[in-house]
């Protein structure tokens, strides 16, 4: 979640400087979607004072009553709570959440009628290992692990020098001491190139210490790092940001939506704030490319991680603002309609293809365990801009699963191809993917009715790809894609062994049979799902999944991999099987 400061009078709902009335209303969300922790990227309050932390750590308890943690970073308007801070957020040193000093929660406030406090449930608990801070920033600047990600958040308010360069030795260190094959995300309050300050991790402009922002970005690039994730700019902002020589290094910037009474605009590309009043023209910042952005709004991020995939859901709900002094803020909070208006990600088996508007989507072609996938046609026509008039780009990230049994290929992920917020529409592309016939089984015309490219639906079921489109009109073809096939053209080229679609949709992919009437017999039949607790090929919510089967029943049968249920557990897998027959 983003800064939760509050910048107008009280309202009566929100106390000591914070926004308690958008907090209370995303930590709703944060505890619908069941996340693990929440982390808040800084200015937690808009006026420094123990008490006023003190507040932000009571609108924390709800998080902890309901078993989430909760992570914090300082900005600049908390610069000088650097005691409070780590006294009432004791997590930032080793992880123990739910662990708020009572006096802290005890602290005065004068909305606790209105907005009352959630009381404490349940006994502290940890999340997080392996926690690790840089020299005099102890529980300031920290990193943890939590599964198979790496997690760094970086303070830069030192009182000193207020950048975070003297601390790259650090971020260095402990981005390189992930897990093999794991991920790493990087947080900070301030950002890399920002569309409203000029202030950032460095320094008070955009190019304060090119050196150490280099050292920095190639830090990330080199330890796998895909995100860096930012506030201050009170914005939804998602770009790609480089290298000053625009070639060696970059990474994804994501400037996270507000969570307070504060909004900002983008101001004209270029110009920073030198001198309070003056706008100084600098270069253009031609080493960053917007991908996405969105103002006005009230926003929370939901990161899911599976694996080796990352995937990233932006929620925001608009707001009416005033124009108070200069600033667009909110004088009271309404009730909040979040819904999601963007889907990202990427997988660490993947690659990131750049696509610019006018560009041809060719350029994306990936392959993973004897599965190519490449999209044949198909140009970004979009002509959408930021708010600074700076052309949108595509950043396509392409990421792979195992196949499923009965499919003719591994499964492709497609994120980044979406034209407009809010919507999974695409520019009309042509995808192709190669089926293996060793998974397929022979596929001539005579039999390819039914196979295909397929894509999942949201209720979990593979249809024709064709079937999700916007318009178009579905025709089947047997042979090669050629030029001028229409929205809606899908089929097999046995010659190259591969199904095609021209699509205009993305996310998930496969080559496999879309034969409804097979696919339906299946599902309404009788099921019973029998896997060991320690099974690593089996999926764990294939029971959940098969919503038409008249009837599903799952055993798991306790300390048993894929195969011993049927050796050292025979007796129980035959009564299970015997039972379920006799019942249904």
């Amino acid at each position: 979640m983003g800064d939760t400061q509050w910048t107008e009078a009280d309202d009566g709902r929100n106390p000591g400087t914070c926004a308690v009335d958008i907090i209370n209303q995303v930590n709703e969300q944060f505890i619908k979607h069941g996340v693990k922790f929440v982390i808040a990227v800084g200015d937690l309050t808009d006026a420094s004072s123990a008490s006023n932390v003190d507040i932000r750590a009571v609108y924390a308890q709800a998080l902890y009553s309901a078993g989430i943690g909760f992570f914090p970073l300082r900005g600049n308007h908390d610069s000088t709570d650097m005691a409070e801070f780590k006294r009432v957020f004791p997590q930032t040193r080793g992880g123990p959440n739910n662990a708020t000093p009572a006096d802290a929660l005890a602290v005065a406030n004068p909305d606790a009628a209105a907005v009352p406090p959630v009381p404490v449930r349940g006994a502290p608990f940890v999340v997080g290992t392996n926690f690790s801070s840089p020299e005099g920033m102890a529980g300031l600047s920290y990193s943890f692990d939590y599964k198979n990600v790496r997690f760094v958040l970086l303070d830069q308010f030192d009182g000193r020098t207020n950048t975070i360069q003297p601390q790259q030795s650090w971020i260095s260190e402990a981005l390189a001491g992930r897990l093999r094959d794991g991920h790493a995300i990087v947080f900070g309050h301030k950002g890399l190139m920002t569309e409203y300050h000029s202030d950032n991790l460095f320094g008070p402009h955009q190019d304060s210490d090119p050196a150490g922002t280099d050292a920095f970005i190639q830090s990330l690039a080199a330890n796998g790092v895909r995100y860096y994730v930012g506030g201050h700019d009170h914005m939804h902002d998602l770009s790609l940001v480089w290298t000053h020589d625009g070639v060696t290094a970059r990474v994804t910037e994501l400037v996270c939506a507000s969570d307070s009474s504060k909004f900002y605009l983008p101001r004209r590309h270029g110009w920073r704030r030198w001198v309070p009043g003056f706008l100084i023209p600098v270069l253009e910042r031609s080493r960053q490319a917007p991908i996405a952005q969105e103002t006005r709004t009230v926003g929370y991020y939901i990161f899911n991680v599976d694996g080796p995939r990352m995937t990233v859901d932006y929620y925001s709900a608009p707001v009416a603002l005033s124009l108070i002094d200069g600033e667009w803020t909110l004088t009271t909070t309404p009730s909040l309609m979040f819904s999601r208006r963007q889907t990202f990600g990427y997988d660490l088996r993947g690659k990131e293809f750049v696509v610019p508007q006018g560009s041809s989507y060719g350029t994306v072609d990936d392959a993973f365990e004897g599965t190519r996938a490449r999209i044949i046609d198909g140009t970004s026509l979009s002509d959408a801009k930021d708010g600074t008039g700076r052309p949108f780009i595509h950043a396509v990230n392409t990421g792979w699963s195992k196949r499923s049994c009965g499919t003719a290929s591994q499964e492709l992920h497609l994120w980044g191809m979406a034209t407009t917020l809010g919507s999974a529409k695409t520019d009309t592309y042509t995808l192709a993917i190669a089926y293996d016939d060793a998974m397929a089984g022979p596929v001539d015309e005579a039999k390819v009715v039914g196979f295909g490219l397929v894509t999942k639906v949201d209720d979990g079921r593979w249809t024709n790809a064709v079937d999700s489109n916007a318009g178009g009109t579905k025709a089947f073809v047997w042979g090669p894609w050629r030029a001028g096939y229409g929205l809606g053209t899908y089929g097999v080229d046995a010659r190259t062994r591969s199904a095609w679609a021209v699509i205009n949709h993305g996310e998930d992919f496969r080559v496999g049979y879309f034969d409804e009437r097979r696919t339906d017999e299946a599902m309404r039949a009788p099921t019973l799902v029998i896997r060991g607790n320690h099974d690593l090929i089996a999926d764990p919510g294939l029971a959940t999944k098969l919503t038409r089967a008249t009837h599903v029943l799952e055993v798991v049968i306790p300390r048993a991999t894929y195969w011993a249920p049927y050796e050292a557990h025979r007796a129980q897998v035959l009564e299970e099987t015997a039972s379920f027959l006799k019942d249904s």
